[in-house]
């Protein structure tokens, strides 16, 4: 060892001169090794290792773990087997009861009763799960481009799957929650209140994800509809045409001359209800816009499919809208709703595809997709080919479904008519429960439904059948007064309190429960589309249009009643300077202190500017008469910039907020939440890497270190600075959360979201103290956007946001939406007043005035709304050639994004515009206030009708 430390290269040394490295001499020693061995006749010839495919070594595997589970004397559901070479013996433990289980065609002679062999198998295929997981074959694959995936693909294609038989015992159900059967089972939607003639047999229908009444409907002859069930009447129906017969494939023009007969295979909407698709029976989809009247707008049409389009679906796997097609030609294709491009296509089933089901967990987005002969496929967005391959209940046509609280179901039929209701564990690939109670249905595939995260509802034998999700005997059948097909189609609507079904004689009959029928009450004869609406008020005087309700009443403006500014001698206005390179202002507000304005570009910069002190503006509050300075820390620090998340910039949802003091700013933009101190612009604290994305911040205003922060994953969280931890998590919503705020006086956080929600939690416990759903109203007018080809116009419209800010009382809050203004109160969720937009363009953005006297709203043509607060009707209107140069207001493509109230000034707002800049606006002295608010409002009083008046608000 001495000699050999003498040498620079240790290979100098005539015994390590054929040494190379680690890996090469090991080389070297196995062959030696070999060859040794080899040499021993015992072993000579013997050495050859079989070839053994990955399903053979799954399948192997398998059988040794349940090999050791039946020889067990004491086999428990979930075995803890954690090595293969040492026989497996389960713990002692009390042992439970279980009912035997009878097959529905059984006879009573027939019984099966509970096995351990057959729950022996259901173990062990969790415990292969664990196995695989530890190296690295768990499903779904965290990373579809590395090596782990081809080792998942060796473990986990054509996954066993225990067979119907081996699970039809009875399994004590994990999370009973002892609900009274009684109770649920008269709380389902069993009560017929419309019944809709269609002009032939109905084959799908999908009722709108927000207005809970509105169902879409396609027929065996090819026609779609859109149904108000609430008054019964027909709104649109479409024949099946081709938009482009030039544009389509020569397969599709053959297949209509040999049979002109073309029927709707299946209808569905876009989770935002903006577009809803139809899957044809040859070949083609098409995308249509709705958002309400009577018309429909042409979105897609592509030709997608040789032969029929069996299923269709809409995922947002990266925040773009796809729609999931599959067909008769054995594949699977995902496409671009915006642009027709077809993004990916999947091969590998051996039979036409019968359904997919998209879906996202742990954010991982896959589809499901199941063949004619049952055969389950799992994708990923990607050209790797099928990740899982195993088999349905039955070997049959059937239909996946998540429901909203993540749990896995299918119904399907197979060749011989028998039908399978179960649901999976998604994780491990085998059944928790199969359903009782479907009869044999040798013509046609079973349908199914899920709803409001318990109840599972299938059309058979003649009736409706429903099930608890965790008890697996049948909970209640219905005829619907009698002539259903042997296997009706069904549709809950989004809340389940409807449920369409298909009858004979081409019917839709329409069953409700208590709360379906105050909803068809409460929408009364009111059209969907409330927004061209005039009342008996209206008509007579001339200037304002008031729809009213039960509970609300809403306005739009008549066309010469307010005052418009469209030159820039009628207001004051200021563009704020910046030498910095800058994309869209995403986010801006003003200091508590009324003295600076904080915007937040979607590149991630924050941008301050204060107001110096001067003869013009002695206070140092922000004015219209001096030109704020760019603010930059004298320590030489960069701006204060957020961490950008992975994905594209637009696509992040930036958010912010201010401490009371002015001091300190929590921000992000789809990375990392930042604390920064505004003073010296340092960065204090980084916190909460995503994913899920914070999507928006509140300070409590009784504590600075406390932050609720909301998510796209639709959860809040109530971060604590000072101790730099989540103290707790609030989950309500079902989509990302849009906007927080606290009311001081009531203790209250209120929250609202993309999934139209608001929500009312207790600031001291973290408890839901109320809910509601908002009632989004139509504006028809909206639909000139959509026929615009511009792809960012119709993701924004397709954006259900919301935004809440309180009023100055702190018992009342404002709602701002696309389609509308509206003004609740806090305590019972009560719609004081709203106003429905009747212009061609959507609200961008609104807020109170400091004194929540009026409200500021900017449109997306660049015109800003200046409305009466107590009544929310429009008494100015400031046009963008009044605060633009007049080559960017003609353009139409500048517009604010964003406005904010000067904290102290009722009459001061400043805008964030879609090129960068901000401008800030306010009356002309000699006025002293906006438009004509005063005479608008004696006008108002004097016209309408007699009303009680609670703090500035108008109740009916």
């Amino acid at each position: 060892m001495t000699q050999l430390m003498t040498f620079e290269n240790i290979r100098e040394h005539e015994s390590l001169s054929m040494y190379r490295d680690t890996k090469s001499a090991r080389k070297v020693m196995m062959k030696e090794i070999k060859r040794v061995i080899e040499a021993n006749p015992i072993f000579r010839g013997r050495l050859e290792f079989p070839i053994v495919k990955g399903e053979r070594l799954r399948r192997l595997i398998n059988q040794s773990l349940n090999w050791q589970h039946m020889q067990c004397e004491d086999p428990h559901q979930n075995p803890a087997i954690d090595t293969l070479f040492v026989d497996h013996v389960c713990d002692p433990q009390v042992c439970i009861q279980h009912s035997p289980s009878i097959e529905n065609n059984a006879k009573p002679s027939q019984t099966i009763s509970y096995q351990s062999p057959a729950c022996s198998v259901k173990s062990s295929l969790s415990t292969v799960a664990q196995y695989a997981s530890r190296i690295g074959g768990s499903f779904p694959a965290k990373n579809p481009a590395t090596k782990v995936i081809e080792d998942s693909d060796v473990l986990s294609k054509r996954m066993p799957i225990v067979t119907v038989d081996e699970v039809t015992s009875t399994i004590t159900d994990h999370g009973q929650n002892h609900i009274s059967e009684l109770a649920i089972s008269k709380d389902l939607p069993s009560t017929v209140i419309r019944t809709l003639n269609e002009g032939s047999s109905p084959v799908s229908m999908d009722f709108h994800p927000v207005w809970l009444t509105v169902l879409l409907v396609g027929t065996s002859a090819g026609e779609i509809g859109l149904w108000d069930v609430s008054c019964g009447g027909k709104m649109v129906a479409r024949n099946f045409n081709v938009w482009d017969l030039g544009a389509c494939s020569m397969a599709l023009k053959v297949a209509l001359e040999k049979d002109s007969h073309v029927s709707v295979n299946r209808v569905l909407w876009s989770p935002d209800g903006f577009l809803f698709g139809v899957a044809y029976s040859k070949h083609v989809v098409q995308l249509y816009s709705y958002i309400g009247g009577d018309e429909l707008d042409q979105i897609l049409e592509i030709d997608a499919h040789l032969g029929g389009v069996n299923d269709l679906a809409f995922s947002s796997p990266e925040g773009e809208l796809l729609v999931i097609t599959c067909g008769d030609d054995r594949t699977i294709k995902v496409w671009d709703v915006v642009s027709g491009n077809r993004c990916f296509t999947f091969e590998g089933h051996d039979a036409p595809v019968y359904s997919v089901c998209p879906h996202i967990k742990d954010n991982i987005p896959f589809i499901f997709s199941v063949s004619t002969v049952g055969r389950i496929k799992v994708w990923l967005y990607d050209n790797l080919g099928d990740r899982i391959d195993y088999d349905a209940p039955g070997l049959g046509c059937t239909k996946m479904a998540y429901s909203a609280d993540e749990r896995l179901f299918s119904c399907g039929t197979s060749k011989g008519g028998e039908s399978y209701l179960v649901e999976w564990d998604d994780t491990v690939g085998c059944f928790k429960r199969v359903y009782k109670g479907l009869g044999p249905n040798p013509l046609s595939a079973v349908q199914f439904d899920i709803t409001r995260n318990q109840l599972l509802a299938a059309g058979d034998d003649h009736m409706v059948k429903f099930w608890h999700m965790d008890n697996t005997q049948l909970l209640k059948a219905i005829d619907a007064d009698g002539g259903l097909p042997a296997n009706p189609h069904i549709r809950f609507n989004s809340d389940g309190t409807l449920l369409a079904v298909s009858s004979s004689g081409n019917q839709i009959k329409i069953l409700a429960n208590a709360n379906g029928l105050d909803l068809l009450q409460g929408c009364g004869n009111d059209s969907i589309d409330a927004s061209g609406v005039e009342s008996e008020t209206s008509r007579k005087n001339g200037n304002v249009a008031e729809v009213n309700s039960k509970t609300t009443g809403e306005a739009t403006y008549g066309e010469k009643a307010w005052e418009t500014i469209e030159r820039p001698s009628q207001c004051q206005s200021l563009q704020l300077c910046a030498d910095v390179k800058r994309t869209k202002i995403s986010k801006l507000i003003y200091t508590n202190a009324g003295d600076a304005i904080l915007a937040l570009t979607s590149n991630a910069i924050h941008l301050l500017w204060k107001w110096p002190q001067n003869d013009l503006s002695s206070s140092g509050k922000a004015t219209t008469k001096v030109q704020p300075l760019l603010w930059r820390p004298t320590s030489g620090l960069q701006l204060m910039s957020n961490d950008l998340s992975s994905t594209n910039p637009e696509e992040t949802m930036p958010c912010f907020a201010l401490s009371k003091n002015d001091s300190y700013l929590m921000s992000a933009s789809g990375g990392m939440i930042s604390l920064f101190n505004v003073i010296s612009f340092k960065t204090m604290r980084k916190v909460m890497a995503p994913p899920p994305a914070a999507t928006c911040l509140a300070f409590d205003p009784r504590d600075n270190n406390v932050v609720a922060i909301g998510m796209d994953d639709s959860t809040i969280m109530i971060y604590n600075a000072r101790l730099d931890k989540v103290t707790n998590a609030l989950a309500g919503h079902t989509k990302r959360v849009t906007s927080l705020a606290f009311s001081t006086s009531m203790k209250s956080l209120v929250s609202s979201g993309a999934d139209a929600q608001i929500f009312v939690w207790n600031a001291d416990e973290w408890k839901i103290q109320k809910s509601k759903a908002l009632q989004i109203p139509d504006g028809s007018k909206l639909r000139a956007l959509l026929q615009i080809p511009d792809g960012n116009k119709l993701r924004a419209l397709s954006d259900s946001d919301t935004h809440v800010q309180f009023h100055e009382d702190q018992l009342h809050f404002l709602i701002v939406h696309k389609t509308h203004l509206a003004i609740y109160e806090v305590k019972e969720l009560g719609c004081v007043n709203k106003w429905v937009s009747d212009s061609s363009e959507p609200i961008s953005h609104a807020t109170f005035s400091c004194d929540s006297q009026t409200v500021y709203a900017s449109f997306v043509d660049g015109t800003i709304g200046i409305f009466d607060a107590s009544v929310l009707v429009l008494c100015c209107r400031i046009k963008p050639s009044a605060y633009l140069p007049a080559d960017i207001s003609c353009s139409y493509t500048v517009y604010p994004l964003v406005i904010a109230g000067h904290p102290q000034k009722p009459t001061q707002f400043a805008v964030g515009l879609s090129n960068g800049e901000v401008h800030v606006l306010e009356p002309l002295e000699s006025e002293g206030e906006w438009g004509i608010l005063p005479t608008v409002k004696r006008n108002l009083e004097s016209s309408a009708p007699a009303k009680t008046t609670f703090q500035g608000f108008l109740y009916e």
